[in-house]
């Protein structure tokens, strides 16, 4: 037994004490020392334990080390001197870092799972494909490749496809792994072979059969150059499907012509050929599937991602349909202008009076609360929906005036929806009843022409508008009945593509309304009875 004082003066502490200057609990002091982390240095006369003072470090560093993670073993080990201390965090740290990449993976296969709301049988493949390791990963794109390419000769699109392979690095990304398991999905997907043979068997028959890295930065420059040229025409509200395309085709068509000298269909110039040639080489590289291929491989390897071409490549196959040589679809306009006899041009002035007059009913009767509701047009909000409507008489009452508007991007609503379409419809009732405008020559058309796009823009958002916010569409039946003939003139002979100005005409049931089937025709949906 010892008295409380050792033999060089200093005062032993007790377990009480111990729990006292360190905060541990007594319990957990008394297992410890049991298991020898802190063993005593005796006993009381009455039994009770007694330590050295450096008890106190001793206990501090083993809460630190198991706060850390360390077992007791190795605790026990580190403050019993038995193994240096810097040893042993440094296998625990080891340890730790796999630890923490499992985790990394785990997360990110349930979030992954969350995001797409994966099923039950899905999630295993998932897991299956985050614990894949870079042999193994390599080995499904390269199957994925040979399966693909099967005896296609095209070294060269093969040898592209064979240079990047999914890397991942040692600590990735929830985004990278979360990318790694959709290209592992993606890649069982037999549409995106299908799409990539499309692309390997047009490169074998029209690429260069040596393809060196200048054709490479060519081709990059060039869709560079035309993306950027594209996304400044959407943003201007250029139409695809509008003789307004043209030009912007003629520079894209231009820029691009210098990238064919070594194709083997090289055109002359810019004509009916060369824009067959170039519609071509876009429809067959536009392909959602391998586009994301490629981003998800840029994901993965931690490289710049591209941004998405299909809305700037839609809108170019569109305008390339469209205008399918030079001036192709201002002759079109010209003609159709030009056939009008049989038309009454004060008409028109009447059919917008009331057009308007029923447009500015449903837009009285839109809620504040309803802005944000979705419409039959894609990407726009109810808000967006009205917008539109104001710009659309304000660029008509531009052009009827002689100095044509350019701020489409602008926000022609402002707070008070009503009042905007009202004053905006009142310039285009001024305008369009000045003596003799609807006479007067606006470029290849008379002003009636004019009036005549107000109403059947009017006629068309309009129905938009009622179809959003649950208002009747049976907006100026005599009107849309009356204007039907003009609206197939126009516009029938559109390419009815994804970056057109219309989708394919919908059916519609045999008791829709003129507007219904107005709509309809430029591809607006229309609810049908069940059949029977």
């Amino acid at each position: 037994m010892l008295s409380r004082v050792h033999d060089d003066g200093t005062a032993l502490l007790t377990i009480g004490e111990l729990a006292e200057r360190t905060g541990l609990s007594v319990k957990l002091i008394r297992h410890w020392s049991d298991i020898g982390v802190v063993p005593p240095v005796g006993r009381t006369p009455a039994g009770y334990r007694l330590y050295e003072p450096d008890a106190v470090a001793r206990l501090e560093l083993a809460r630190t080390l198991r706060d850390l993670g360390l077992g007791m073993a190795a605790i026990r080990a580190v403050v019993g001197r038995e193994r240096g201390m810097a040893e042993v965090v440094a296998v625990h740290a080891d340890a730790l870092q796999a630890q923490i990449r499992t985790l990394r993976l785990q997360l990110a296969v349930l979030r992954s799972a969350t995001n797409r709301g994966s099923t039950p049988e899905e999630l295993p493949f998932m897991t299956k494909l985050a614990r894949l390791s870079a042999t193994e990963r390599n080995a499904i794109i390269h199957e994925f490749v040979a399966e693909t390419m099967g005896d296609l000769d095209a070294s060269a699109y093969r040898d592209g496809l064979m240079a990047i392979m999914p890397d991942l690095p040692e600590e990735p990304t929830t985004e990278q792994v979360d990318a790694w398991i959709e290209l592992g999905e993606l890649v069982r997907d037999p549409a995106l072979g299908a799409a990539m043979r499309r692309m390997a068997e047009y490169a074998a028959e029209h690429a260069p059969s040596d393809p060196d890295e200048r054709d490479t930065q060519t081709v990059r420059h060039v869709t560079d150059l035309w993306v950027e040229r594209v996304n400044t025409a959407i943003g201007e509200g250029i139409a695809a499907d509008s003789s307004t395309a043209e030009p912007v085709v003629a520079g894209i068509v231009a820029a691009w012509l210098p990238s064919q000298a070594r194709a083997a269909r090289r055109p002359d110039g810019d004509g009916a050929a060369a824009r067959r040639l170039l519609l071509e080489q876009l429809e067959v590289a536009a392909d959602t599937r391998a586009e994301r291929y490629w981003q998800l491989m840029c994901v993965i390897n931690g490289w710049p991602v591209r941004e998405s071409l299909a809305q700037a490549g839609q809108w170019l196959i569109t305008a390339l349909r469209a205008n399918p040589e030079p001036g192709a679809r201002a002759a079109q306009v010209t003609a159709m202008l030009d056939d009008d006899d049989a038309v009454d041009p004060a008409s028109r002035l009447e059919f917008c009076a009331r057009v308007l007059a029923e447009v500015d009913t449903l837009v009285a009767a839109v809620p504040r609360d309803r802005l944000g509701d979705p419409t039959p047009c894609a990407g726009w909000d109810v808000r967006a929906l009205l917008d539109h409507l104001v710009w659309e008489n304000l660029l008509w009452t531009s052009l009827a005036e002689g100095a044509p508007r350019s701020d489409f991007a602008a926000d022609h609503l402002g707070d008070d929806h009503v009042a905007a379409f009202r004053v905006a419809a009142e310039a285009t009732r001024t305008a369009f009843n000045r003596p003799g405008m609807i006479e007067q020559r606006y470029g290849p058309a008379y002003g009636w022409r004019l009036v005549e796009q107000v109403v059947i823009e009017m006629l068309v958002h309009g129905w938009d508008l009622a179809k959003a916010t649950g208002q009747s569409t049976d907006l100026a039946p005599d009107v849309a009945e009356a204007i039907m003939t003009a609206v197939r003139e126009i516009y029938g002979g559109l390419p009815r593509t994804p970056g057109g100005s219309f989708a394919p005409a919908c059916p519609v049931p045999d008791d829709a309304t003129a507007a219904d089937r107005l709509a309809a025709y430029l591809g607006r949906t229309i609810d049908c009875p069940p059949a029977g």
